[in-house]
């Protein structure tokens, strides 16, 4: 019987491996740590391109989320955070009593719609941290470690629709298409940007885990 072992290790052995085969395999597995696999330019460029738009997208729905002021329907101003009124079209009269809009729910929904929001933002830090370790620290975990990254992008994408979504709920019956502001806008591509990214990532991620696994480093084969 023929063995066919990394050159470190022995490089081709005959016969059995009664003696060596646990000192030819743990050899195999520090070589496994050791090396990186070779990655085309697409794929680091599709990457670093995650990375970056993950970057993007937490920027944006940052700014947004301070702001906080997403609708104007007339002389009124609706934000997470407060709710303004124009006094003679000039003045900005600004209120942190949501219940004084007079609108049903508002106060109690607008404070789940900034929890929500507000952790969406969090959790894309998180998985943007493991997006960036994945590619700084390479060893034989770092596809796990992009997954990881990958599925919080994907919560936090939930999450940012899911405030979206209450907001425009609540105020339903306030809303236009061009009475909502820049700051709106900005957060709803962010939780675009965040679907992509999430999507994106577990595909290259799935696609070079398959790859690699079909040519696995330093492991004993037998021919």
């Amino acid at each position: 019987m023929l063995w066919v072992l990394p050159e470190e290790a022995g490089g081709v052995w005959r016969g059995a491996l009664p003696d060596m085969l646990p000192h030819a395999v743990f050899q195999a597995q520090r070589l496994l740590g050791q090396r990186r696999p070779h990655r085309s330019f697409l794929e680091c460029f599709t990457r670093a391109l995650i990375i970056l738009c993950t970057s993007l997208a937490v920027v944006l729905s940052s700014v947004s989320i301070c702001d906080g002021e997403w609708l104007l329907a007339d002389d009124r101003l609706f934000g997470l955070w407060r709710f303004c009124t124009a006094s003679n079209q000039t003045e900005l009269h600004c209120l942190r009593d949501l219940s004084q809009a007079q609108v049903p729910w508002l106060a109690s929904g607008m404070a789940v719609a900034r929890v929500v929001a507000t952790l969406a933002v969090v959790v894309a830090i998180f998985g943007l941290e493991f997006l960036i370790v994945s590619q700084v620290c390479e060893d034989s975990l770092a596809w796990q470690k992009w997954a990881l990254g990958s599925t919080l992008l994907l919560i936090s994408f939930i999450l940012s629709f899911g405030g979206l979504l209450s907001f425009l709920v609540l105020l339903r019956s306030q809303v236009t298409l061009f009475g909502l502001t820049l700051m709106f806008w900005s957060d709803f591509t962010a939780s675009f940007l965040l679907f992509l990214n999430a999507i994106s990532g577990l595909h290259i991620n799935s696609i070079t885990h398959i790859n690699n696994n079909m040519h696995p480093w330093g492991l004993p084969t037998k021919v």
